[in-house]
């Protein structure tokens, strides 16, 4: 089995804990660490919220400890709001220290001076008064009241929408799963996960791996392209309907070129000329032969989307690669905008 010297994402809330770099690179959840301090600041911003307060640190002198959580996409619509925690406020502390022996902490439970305890992952230990993050994907079933939308709408990842990429989610992932050339197998050895984490910050997701961001997306028709409207880092994939140019005749790029047709009410895509470099974020390679193509088939009510990936990458597949997942339409979801600081 190859494995890779890089540290897997640990589920917190899973799919919301891809969504930018992997916290386990920086923070060690196998053990738990518990402050109690006075809050001297706070970023609320994406791609991580942040807050710092002053408390003993591990040798008992006072500092200022950064703590940090998901997400504003993601806490804000678990109903976690900036006013509920303000600066000159006392709160306790508890989640996964720095592997670095950092004050810092990835926080997965908080105890507001209100008595409310704000859940992020795992179980409350402080107050039976809870607002809990697990809840956002609590969702499992879409909503059928408008299949005449087909395609063009806004999806949002549920409960069950699976992983596109489950490697990033199992400690224990057998990569023999993927037919690895061995020079994908090789890079994958060398991988290091700080210095090359593709997520990271605020630098915006290649193809395919944006593909796993758990936000909602929307697809607009826009007459000769389809524009694929993705939450995070706002970004836009558009995809030619109608007279697309030569793809060979475009600079690769991050995203690639995508030409897109209508199969009934299905959308396949095709996608080439990716120069992100990553088939996933832990360290699978795609060199820029490779070719991609999605289908996006909504049900017949319109409740789902079935997303399906096929990779084709002659370096580092010996055979195609299929993954996916799934979304759900809830009529309230919005594409909000991400608005990321580093």
């Amino acid at each position: 089995m190859v494995r890779a010297s890089w540290i897997f994402v640990f589920a917190l809330v899973p799919a919301l804990a891809s969504a930018h770099h992997s916290v386990a690179a920086w923070f060690d959840s196998s053990r738990t660490q518990e402050i109690e301090g006075v809050v001297t600041d706070i970023k609320w911003q994406n791609p991580h919220v942040r807050f710092f307060m002053r408390a003993p640190s591990s040798q008992g002198e006072e500092v200022v400890w950064e703590i940090e959580t998901l997400s504003v996409s993601g806490i804000s619509r678990w109903g976690i709001s900036d006013d509920l925690l303000a600066v000159g406020d006392r709160v306790r502390v508890s989640g996964s220290p720095s592997r670095r022996g950092l004050d810092n902490i990835f926080v997965r439970n908080l105890l507001l001076p209100s008595g409310q305890e704000l859940v992020f992952g795992g179980e409350a230990i402080y107050s039976e008064d809870t607002l809990r993050g697990s809840e956002v994907l609590s969702v499992s079933e879409g909503d059928g009241s408008r299949p005449e939308l087909g395609i063009f709408r806004v999806w949002s990842t549920g409960r069950n929408a699976g992983q596109v990429f489950p490697e990033a989610f199992d400690n224990d992932f057998d990569f023999s799963y993927y037919p690895l050339t061995e020079a994908a197998k090789a890079a994958l050895e060398a991988f290091n996960y700080v210095e090359q984490d593709p997520t990271n910050d605020c630098t915006p997701k290649g193809m395919p791996v944006i593909m796993e961001q758990p936000y909602p997306i929307e697809f607009v028709d826009a007459g000769d392209v389809i524009r694929l409207r993705i939450e995070e880092y706002d970004l836009v994939r558009t995809i030619h309907m109608r007279n697309a140019p030569d793809p060979q005749s475009q600079a690769p790029s991050p995203l690639g070129f995508s030409a897109g047709r209508m199969e009934g009410r299905d959308l396949v895509v095709a996608t080439t000329r990716v120069n992100s470099g990553a088939f996933d974020s832990v360290g699978i390679p795609l060199s820029l032969d490779a070719r991609l193509e999605e289908r996006f088939a909504p049900s017949a009510d319109g409740s789902t989307l079935t997303y399906t990936l096929v990779v084709e990458d002659p370096v580092n597949f010996t055979a195609p690669v299929r993954t996916g997942k799934q979304f759900i339409y809830l009529p309230d979801a919005a594409v909000r905008p991400f608005n990321c600081t580093e």
